[in-house]
């Protein structure tokens, strides 16, 4: 199954028990909100589908995993419900993966920013190339990673998540990220669809309920996750409109 338009692609295929979910966009794999929405269906689409175990999530091209929320869009924003209801994408995102009974494993074949980060937080498990560096580049925008701030800190910690936030205009490489827990197991280009590919099918030789009762409890205690997620994009919503942020978008974009 695909769709395909002006806001990017999203593809599923299944490999026996296994789907594999890729989304891409012309401008690094951002996530515009439509593009999000589609994504976060697939996702609850496919936790219900009693056919899948596991789901590969993974995104098109060679250098980019995602570089998180869309620029375009950030502009665009005009008032404070249309900021809240846009990084709202990515809180309903990162529930319907924290809510998914399946195991998710990211395959992250190149750079993440942002909401990028977030989304690979948000992983049981993920495989990564040594060209797969992170940042959190939100403050030197003027806003801040408050919506995927719990998916981070839960994974790295608070102490590696605030090094990562103020350190705003630095790039952390693929292994300070396999250190402090992001990455699962690292691989080189050439390797990393061979490995990911053996991994999850092994995974999905398991039995489900087992992996179903798993997943259960590798996200314990995040149930507040349903509230503070939409308090932090209203936190968001409202900082995008300063003069600070429209500047500093304006001049990322040129």
């Amino acid at each position: 199954m695909s769709s395909e338009n002006q806001n990017g692609t999203l593809q599923t295929t299944f490999q026996n028990a296994v789907a594999i979910v890729q989304f891409g966009h012309p401008a690094s794999n951002s996530f515009p909100r439509e593009l999000l929405n589609r994504l976060t269906a697939e996702i609850n689409s496919l936790s219900r589908n009693e056919t899948v175990s596991v789901i590969v999530l993974q995104s098109e091209g060679s250098k980019t995993f995602c570089s998180g929320a869309s620029f375009d869009e950030l502009l665009a924003v005009e008032n404070e419900e249309q900021g809240t209801e846009f990084f709202s994408g990515f809180a309903h995102l990162l529930n319907a993966m924290r809510n998914c009974s399946k195991i998710i494993i990211g395959r992250v074949q190149g750079k993440a920013v942002g909401g990028g980060v977030g989304i690979i937080a948000t992983c049981d498990y993920v495989l990564a190339t040594p060209e797969s560096a992170v940042k959190l580049s939100e403050l030197a925008i003027g806003i801040g990673p408050f919506v995927i701030e719990p998916a981070v800190s839960r994974k790295i910690g608070k102490t590696a998540m605030t090094e990562m936030t103020l350190a705003a205009q630095n790039w952390k490489s693929a292994e300070w990220a396999l250190e402090k827990g992001l990455f699962s197991e690292i691989h080189n280009s050439d390797q990393l669809d061979i490995e990911v590919e053996n991994f999850a099918q092994k995974l999905s030789s398991y039995n489900p309920e087992a992996l179903f009762e798993m997943k259960r409890i590798i996200w314990e205690g995040t149930e507040q996750w349903e509230s503070i997620l939409f308090e932090r994009a209203a936190i968001t919503g409202k900082l995008v409109l300063s003069d600070f942020t429209k500047n500093a978008l304006t001049q990322f974009k040129k």
